[in-house]
């Protein structure tokens, strides 16, 4: 399977390609892209994106004219950004997600159990990351924020909490911390006056990032048009 990289000179493309250039799996790499796509003749079978958000609209206009699905793991895009990926996904597959590891997805699915098993409990959510990070919070953190969301509606998150006031019981906490050289941290924190559930995930390379965009790469490739998440892709 050809693999075509965007966002090659960063640290996670420089991963990507590594590990593709190692002999993971069946893939091989089609090219390797820094800035502009256009420039690219060659062929591929999917393109994997680790570069940012601001290149989506050149992006995804040539995985429209190209035909080819799309793995999208930047994160950061505004609103506009989001409408240009779903009206390209009416055409091509595109598969999109704050964070390509396995272990998040299962994070995810745990802390969404958590809360609906214990509704009344309050629901804090910690993320670190090293200290040349942009975002703030984190693009997962806000993912694990809006999947909670999902089955408790009424919640509504608070960035950074400060000042003097209480805690509103339909909030979640969500903090972000910078420091050193970590990979990516995320906890999940669900408690009552009498119980608490801790739930962390700890990234220890950065090359499991690029192993769980190789998966959705061979995922995506036999999907027909559409967006899809981790959660298409775990069931």
């Amino acid at each position: 399977m050809k693999i075509l990289v965007h966002g090659a000179s960063g640290r996670m493309g420089k991963e990507l390609i590594k590990i593709i250039e190692d002999g993971y799996k069946s893939f091989s790499l089609s090219g390797a892209i820094t800035r502009d796509i256009d420039n690219f003749q060659g062929q591929a079978d999917c393109i994997i994106d680790f570069s940012n958000h601001m290149a989506t609209e050149n992006l995804v206009s040539y995985a429209v004219k190209k035909k080819l699905p799309l793995v999208i793991a930047t994160t950061g895009h505004n609103e506009d950004e989001f409408n240009t990926i779903n009206d390209a996904s009416k055409i091509i597959p595109i598969f999109m997600s704050a964070n390509m590891s396995l272990g998040i997805a299962l994070l995810v699915e745990l802390a969404k159990k958590a809360v609906l098993t214990m509704p009344d409990a309050d629901i804090e959510i910690i993320e670190k990351h090293h200290n040349r990070k942009l975002d703030a919070p984190s693009g997962t953190a806000l993912m694990l924020a809006n999947e909670i969301k999902k089955v408790k509606p009424e919640l509504e998150f608070n960035l950074g909490r400060s000042g003097y006031e209480k805690r509103d019981r339909n909030e979640i906490g969500i903090h972000a911390i910078r420091l050193g050289n970590i990979v990516g941290e995320h906890e999940v924190i669900i408690g009552t006056d009498t119980q608490t559930i801790t739930l962390k995930h700890q990234a220890h390379s950065r090359s499991l990032f690029a192993e769980g965009a190789l998966v959705a790469a061979e995922f995506l490739i036999s999907q027909d048009a559409g967006l899809y998440s981790m959660h298409d892709m775990i069931g």
